[in-house]
């Protein structure tokens, strides 16, 4: 028998050695930094309103990540017939967590700010673990030097809160700092579904603010080249995704289920088609609370949607 790529170097199973995302190199010198994709986790939380526990969810994507180290030979996809994230061109680093200030939201969302503004000040694409949604404040923040951006959210919940009991940067609030960002050109909002986080008045303030405000029902009445269809062509985007989008049956693990959600498939083929819409630019995902889901499934979920993400992303660059 000949030898081929296969075989050269350590086989390197997904339960071997230390947990980076997707094992790719960990760069501790947020100087240093030299990629086209740096991961950086947000383990913060405390802006929820019910149950707590996102904190742990950027430890366990790094963990379910591992299972989707393709090695040497990429990640081919049959259906596509594309070898996504091809060994030798895919330069991908884990930079680790932001520091998280516990109690202290200001500065911890300024830590989690500075770490993107390095990612971006690098040239690479930042692709940020939450943590709770209101890890997006500090994340669009970290955007007001880049040029103008439209914010695709992919949830269950408007987050369009303005203050509540004087709460401005809690997980409710993110979707409106956003709108009232000036190089934040507009908003799509798909998978809004029952009992929202935001009343009425956020939903015609959303309206009135350039958002196009869509549920899982709308979108499977659209079609998917409906929706991509009503997303600016040709715009830099910056995809928001809480966990909460997906039907609570394929991800339980998330701090405000919600029923009636979308499967994996129809949130794969709606990024897939936004990478090559336009220019994807930042990505968070948001919501995975581990401990609410002891079979894995929501942070192997998660890992697979960022891979997935991340590699049509890089595919629709080098095209």
């Amino acid at each position: 028998m000949t030898s081929n790529s296969y075989d050269s170097g350590r086989l390197n199973l997904p339960f071997v050695g230390i947990c980076t995302f997707g094992k790719y190199p960990y760069v501790q010198d947020w100087d240093a930094i030299d990629a086209d994709v740096a991961v950086m986790g947000a383990p913060y939380d405390f802006g929820c309103q019910w149950r707590s526990g996102a904190r742990m969810g950027p430890r366990a994507i790094r963990e379910a990540s591992t299972l989707f180290s393709f090695g040497h030979a990429g990640a081919y996809d049959f259906e596509d017939d594309v070898t996504y994230l091809p060994a030798e061109t895919t330069r991908i680093v884990d930079i680790g967590d932001a520091d998280i200030i516990h109690t202290d939201t200001v500065q911890s969302h300024a830590n989690i700010e500075f770490g993107v503004r390095k990612i971006l000040a690098a040239g690479a694409l930042p692709v940020v673990m939450g943590g709770d949604h209101s890890i997006n404040i500090p994340c669009i923040n970290a955007f007001d030097d880049q040029g103008p951006i439209h914010v695709v959210q992919i949830d269950a919940h408007l987050d369009f809160v303005d203050e509540r009991h004087g709460v401005r940067f809690g997980h409710g609030n993110p979707m409106r700092r956003a709108a009232e960002k000036s190089y934040v050109t507009g908003l799509s909002q798909i998978g809004i579904r029952n009992v929202s986080s935001t009343a009425r008045d956020g939903y015609e303030d959303a309206r009135a603010m350039g958002s196009d405000i869509q549920s899982v029902r709308h979108v499977r009445a659209l079609g998917i080249e409906g929706m991509l269809a009503r997303i600016p062509k040709g715009a830099r985007y910056y995809v928001t995704i809480d966990i909460d989008a997906f039907d609570p049956s394929i991800a339980p693990g998330t701090g405000t289920p919600s029923h009636g959600g979308f499967l994996y498939y129809e949130v794969l083929e709606l990024l897939a088609g936004l990478a090559k819409r336009g220019t994807i630019v930042g990505v968070d995902l948001v919501e995975v609370a581990p401990d609410y889901d002891p079979t894995g499934s929501t942070s192997t979920l998660a890992a697979q949607v960022l891979m997935n993400l991340i590699g049509r992303i890089l595919h629709a660059r080098s095209a």
